[in-house]
């Protein structure tokens, strides 16, 4: 007997009805995401998404599927049953979309379906999460570094990966260059081509177009960090004359230039508290601490201000989110 064919394999998968919650005994539409059902109602679909909305007003076709013993009318979607569970929950359950914390693959899920079905709520609500791990300005940025990264989304090993392609499959290019910046601070060179274990079994990697925009960058601010002006130019080039201890100051200055670069680390925005990327035997006098506290400072402001730049962006004024 030959093998069936793929279609009839799939057609033969047993089609398997959702959590109970989510299976509504009073609901008047089945939605069909892979071989999962989900019965639910046209109203909460209609009321919270334009296109379902729209679908309600459209004729029914006469050969459209239905589950018979309800006398439902089955909509089938492209769309991972994993994904339409998160978006169920959140249009059925309130609470859901207010937790602090939620799993990237939820936040994710509402982006994507948000915007290919019109539920604007969710899709602000979600791109809001994004933004706050991922801001547009320096101070948010410090801010997010002193009180917690990742807050808001459930943070996993690889997630830095994730967030890059979320944010360029779906255009919220005002959130990509602390992105990308996030991406490269953390992960070596080696990972951004081969990819991470995300420690689940599978594995995630960059598409070739910010592959590129990383690994350019990674290694533009590896060395602009220690230019004159920026970050930690001043370890490199001391401009200053009203030093009270200067063996000991300039000591100082080469081993934390040794610590910076011993590992082909990225400090272009080193957070609030920069003196922990300080050797434990590093000490300043209190003017050369004081300009190096206010050097930094700046340097991480004209960091901040070519990020785009670095990354092959458009300038900060131009980034859009094409939502």
């Amino acid at each position: 007997m030959s093998a069936p064919s793929t279609h009839q394999r799939t057609e033969n998968k047993a089609i398997t009805p959702s959590t109970y919650s989510l299976w509504f005994s009073d609901g008047n539409v089945v939605l069909q995401a892979g071989n999962v059902r989900f019965r639910v109602h046209w109203g909460v679909l209609a009321q919270n998404s334009s296109v379902f909305r729209d679908m309600q007003g459209l004729p029914r076709p006469t050969d459209q599927p239905s589950v018979k013993e309800f006398e439902c009318p089955i909509i089938k979607l492209s769309d991972d049953p994993v994904d339409v569970k998160y978006l169920l929950n959140a249009l059925y359950d309130p609470t859901f979309l207010a937790q602090k914390t939620l799993p990237f693959a939820a936040v994710s899920a509402f982006i994507r379906l948000g915007r290919k079905y019109g539920l604007k709520n969710i899709l602000n609500l979600a791109v809001a999460r994004v933004t706050a791990v991922c801001p547009a300005t320096l101070q948010a940025h410090d801010a997010l570094l002193n009180a917690g990264s990742w807050e808001t989304i459930e943070w996993y090993n690889g997630i830095e990966f994730d967030m890059v392609t979320l944010l360029s499959e779906n255009k919220i290019s005002s959130a990509l260059p602390c992105a990308y910046y996030r991406a490269v601070r953390r992960h070596s060179q080696k990972e951004l081509f081969y990819g991470i274990n995300k420690g689940d079994g599978t594995r995630v990697s960059l598409s070739q177009s910010d592959l590129r925009s990383c690994a350019i960058g990674q290694h533009t601010l590896f060395h602009k960090q220690f230019e004159p002006g920026y970050t930690l130019g001043w370890a490199r080039k001391w401009e200053f004359t009203d030093c009270t201890s200067s063996a000991v100051c300039r000591s100082s200055r080469k081993k934390i230039l040794k610590f910076c670069t011993e590992y082909y680390g990225i400090w272009a925005l080193v957070g609030p508290k920069w003196f922990e990327l300080k050797p434990s035997d590093v000490e300043f006098c209190v003017a050369c601490g004081d300009h190096a506290e206010k050097s930094l400072a700046a340097g991480k402001k004209k960091i901040w201000k070519e990020l785009p730049e670095i990354f092959d962006l458009p300038p900060w004024s131009e980034l859009k989110n094409g939502l």
